[in-house]
């Protein structure tokens, strides 16, 4: 009986597990004929890479330098810069430790004055002086050392010997006045307030400048300007080419000068002129033109037309420019 109850038992776990064995190896057989096709798709694409990384054409090639040489430029700037931020940072290093450095000095300086600074009293130009405790006064210049003689005066409290002055060989005026100077036939010399400028010149031909002396509505005289590039007006008939008797008048009251002036046209062609011009010598009386006082020792230009007057005479002189035929 026993032996019977196990060959049952023995038949039914057979037929329970065995079952349950084909079930699972079926669904093995479903999973792997499921996978085929995602294995397949992978195969291809595994392929296709394949294929593409062989037949890559020139053009990629020359891609791919092309980034390897953007590659090196960008690591060759890269160390361009490190090196500028370390010459930098060196230079400011530097600077930092000279200031630490002079810092350091001016401490030390102070420390060994008890005071902390010498007080500094007048010198003369580049000198500073300090006074130590012991109450003598010491010289700092700034040019060269000074003699002994000085340094022994200096340290007794007395002051140095001032230098000699040494001669000056520079232009006196002398000469120059010498040189517009006129001497008389009894000796005397008369020094001349006015010299013609370098751009003096005289009228050409083709400008017939006149000066008519005008004594109420009579003209007294008539005088040719083009003749001379220079018309001294005054008192004194030694020098003066043109005399103006009045009291009023100075010995050397004003001169009518012609002078050579250039100027730009809209070309910019340089145009050159000669014209007249009045200028005061300082008169006491002054320079009156067209009825107003004129500025001392200025030039100012004359123009057809123009009335001058000279101290308090009533005389005018008119400025005339001939027509031109």
């Amino acid at each position: 009986m026993n032996n019977e109850i196990a060959e049952r038992d023995q038949r039914s776990s057979r037929r329970k597990y065995g079952g349950e064995l084909e079930d699972s190896r079926d669904e093995r057989k479903r999973r792997h004929r499921g996978d085929e096709p995602g294995r397949r798709d992978n195969r291809s694409r595994s392929r296709e890479r394949g294929h593409r990384r062989r037949s890559r054409t020139p053009e990629s090639r020359d891609q791919r330098s092309r980034s390897r040489d953007r590659e090196r430029r960008r690591d060759r700037d890269r160390g361009r810069d490190r090196d500028s931020r370390r010459h930098r940072s060196e230079e400011r290093d530097g600077g930092r430790r000279h200031r630490e450095n002079d810092g350091d000095r001016k401490e030390r300086q102070s420390r060994h004055s008890p005071s902390g600074r010498a007080p500094r009293i007048e010198a003369r130009h580049g000198e500073e002086r300090a006074r130590p405790d012991n109450g003598q006064s010491l010289v700092k210049r700034s040019g060269p050392l000074p003699s002994q003689d000085d340094s022994f005066a200096v340290s007794k409290g007395e002051e140095p010997e001032k230098p000699k002055e040494k001669p000056n060989f520079g232009n006196s005026g002398l000469l120059a006045a010498a040189s517009n100077s006129v001497t008389q036939a009894d000796g005397t010399t008369i020094t001349l307030k006015y010299h013609e400028p370098p751009e003096a010149r005289k009228p050409p031909p083709r400008d017939s400048w006149k000066l008519f002396v005008f004594k109420g509505q009579d003209i007294v005289d008539t005088i040719e300007l083009g003749t001379r590039s220079c018309w001294l007006v005054g008192r004194d008939l030694a020098i003066v080419d043109l005399p103006a008797e009045h009291p009023s008048i100075s010995k050397q009251h004003a001169v009518i000068q012609f002078r050579y002036t250039e100027k730009r046209n809209e070309f910019g062609d340089k145009i050159g002129r000669v014209k007249p011009y009045l200028i005061d010598l300082e008169s006491a009386n002054g320079t009156m033109l067209n009825s107003e006082k004129v500025p001392e020792s200025r030039y100012l230009e004359l123009r057809n037309k123009d009335m001058v007057q000279f101290g308090s005479s009533t005389r005018e002189y008119v400025l005339m420019l001939a027509p031109k035929e």
